[in-house]
């Protein structure tokens, strides 16, 4: 029997994007929710836990780096799209199905890593997925089908964290992994690969630029955008700080939540019965979020919500101060500590109390971006605000597994409470402006960013000499500064692009620089390294930040003045349109 191709028709189009952001959701699901879960009735600590969570969101982080790539190099027979698709979705299959031998917890490095290469590719296929949707979707069927993409992604969490959970009662844990690695070739077979895209115009390939050049080319343009673009208004300048913090409390949708569960008693059925009804609510409340920030206007209900999502997680911090469940208790024993049913219940109504402020939410900050986005380059910018959202995700997961470890549960959901709040503080110039065409201020946010990153990362070097001071805490330092390190390496990256004028010794020194900085990020694993190894790496480790700093610095002291000269001309007409209105 021949399968139709979804894309011939509305109703397919909106059935497939539905099923494809299923198994976007199925991997984010399988690790923060089933994984997690296993590995704390395993007796990993929370820290341990919460670093795995965190690294495998990363690639989220940097998906925007894929673009020119999946856009460059692609299959006109398997289709410019669905051949990128169909090829990330394999490989998903297939990097999964690689660690069913893997035994857990003592492999958890290695676990962690083929995890990281398997998310990777979700990423990609992420991108490929957005991609195929603006160019095949009709304008009429955006609003729905984002609305039944983003139902799909949560769908999928719940597919890969309580159906995973339900299936291990009977089958066991391992024998899970063929049935997540099954759901997305199922997928594949039965909606990627009968699809057909448009067949486009034959496109010369004469000679000219490789496709490595031509992708490389597409990669700095993207930068050079979306460096310009953040910068060109206040609003989206707000916005990139906005992106960079927690939007709320973020511990009851990560794996403390997860992790608490099992500390308090709860069974897999239980747990994935709890993350099951969640997902379903956080998926209603997106849509009447959005539906109510329409009519209310978005930074009020945004500050609302925001706000209430600290309250269930304070609410429920109360009750465990009260009961002495403080600190992580040791699992497997051979006699489990039975918590109060008081506890029990108080999880239950607090997580989903959270995933109604936190459905809300989701919606009315995606559309705020949106507001403050230059529609000239919206695509770009857009996709640099999420990339961003996603990195705040994974600093979060990790430095909330560090802080259980050290201060116990409710101090840690209280530092989260609050300092979800903080990006309220912003929210007064989180404001549109009309066009959002540039304003003529980029060129000083640009050196006034450059100051506060360098003299960011040159505080390093005190903090590492005298960071065994620092005791329980370093750990959490130590994300705040990879932190750091990932921000300075994108504006190096993209300012060395921007900087024409700027003599190209300082270009080729911006460009190692950044990717020294990336690279900083493999320091935790430095202890693997034998001893000549590791001596030298510690030195590199100690000094590669202050002198990304010294360049930071400098670049502060530019004028930028190619960021002057790209915001006169729009600033100029949108004024002269003004007038002439």
């Amino acid at each position: 029997m021949r399968l139709p191709n979804l894309l011939a028709t509305s109703r397919g189009r909106l059935t497939a994007f539905f099923f494809l952001y299923v198994t976007e959701g199925i991997p984010l699901g399988f690790a923060a929710i089933a994984v997690a879960t296993q590995l704390r009735r395993q007796d990993v600590g929370p820290a341990a836990i919460g670093a795995f969570v965190g690294s495998f969101y990363l690639p989220w982080a940097f998906k925007w780096a894929f673009g020119p790539f999946i856009d460059v190099f692609a299959s006109e027979r398997l289709g410019r799209r669905r051949g990128w698709i169909i090829v990330t979705q394999v490989l998903m299959a297939m990097t999964l199905l690689s660690t069913v031998l893997l035994k857990l917890p003592e492999q958890l490095a290695l676990f962690t890593a083929v995890l990281l290469v398997h998310n990777t590719f979700g990423a990609m296929q992420d991108v490929a997925i957005d991609a195929l949707a603006v160019n095949t979707l009709a304008e009429h069927e955006r609003g729905l089908a984002n609305g039944l993409m983003f139902a799909g992604a949560a769908i999928g969490q719940a597919l890969g964290g309580s159906g995973v959970l339900f299936l291990s009662g009977v089958t066991g844990f391992q024998p899970t992994f063929f049935f997540v690695a099954g759901s997305i070739l199922a997928v594949t077979l039965f909606v990627a690969l009968p699809m057909r895209e448009a067949t486009p115009t034959a496109r010369a390939r004469a000679e000219g630029p490789s496709r490595w050049q031509v992708a490389s080319a597409q990669m700095r343009h993207f930068a050079v955008e979306a460096f310009r673009s953040f910068l060109g208004t206040r609003g989206a300048f707000v916005g990139l700080a906005f992106a960079l913090l927690p939007s709320g409390a973020m511990c009851l949708g990560l794996a403390l939540q997860s992790n608490l569960a099992v500390e308090l008693g709860l069974d897999d059925d239980q747990v994935a019965l709890l993350n099951l009804w969640s997902s379903v609510i956080s998926a209603g409340f997106m849509v009447l979020g959005g539906h109510l920030s329409d009519r209310y206007g978005r930074r009020r209900t945004l500050a609302v919500y925001i706000a209430a999502m600290s309250l269930p997680v304070l609410y429920l911090m109360a009750l465990l101060q009260q009961y002495g469940s403080v600190m992580p208790v040791p699992q497997g024993g051979a006699n489990p500590v039975v918590a109060p049913s008081a506890l029990v219940l108080a999880l239950w109504i607090a997580t989903l109390a959270y995933a109604v402020a936190q459905g809300l939410m989701y919606g009315t900050r995606s559309a705020i971006f949106m507001d403050v986005t230059n529609p000239a380059v919206a695509a770009t910018q857009f996709t640099a605000y999420m990339a961003l959202l996603n990195l705040g995700i994974a600093y979060s997961a990790t430095w909330q597994g560090i802080a259980i470890e050290a201060i116990g549960y409710p101090k840690t959901m209280l530092i989260d409470a609050l300092f979800g709040l903080v990006c309220l503080l912003l929210l007064p110039w989180l404001r549109a402006v009309r066009g959002n065409v540039p304003d003529g201020g980029a060129p000083r946010r640009a050196r006034a960013s450059a100051a506060v990153l360098g003299l960011a990362c040159i505080a390093w070097l005190p903090y590492r000499l005298h960071s065994g001071a620092l005791g329980a805490a370093a750990p959490i330092f130590e994300t705040v500064f990879t932190v750091v390190f990932v921000a300075s390496a994108l504006f190096l990256l993209a300012g060395g692009a921007v900087l024409e004028r700027a003599p190209r010794a300082w270009v080729r020194a911006a460009t190692w620089m950044a990717l020294l900085l990336l690279a900083l990020y493999a320091r935790r694993w430095m202890d693997l390294l034998s001893p000549p190894l590791a001596d030298g790496a510690a030195l590199a480790v100690l000094v590669l930040p202050p002198a990304a700093g010294v360049l930071l610095l400098a670049l502060a002291a530019q004028g930028w003045r190619e960021l002057a000269a790209v915001d006169t001309q729009p600033a100029a007409a949108a004024r002269a349109g003004a007038v002439a209105q």
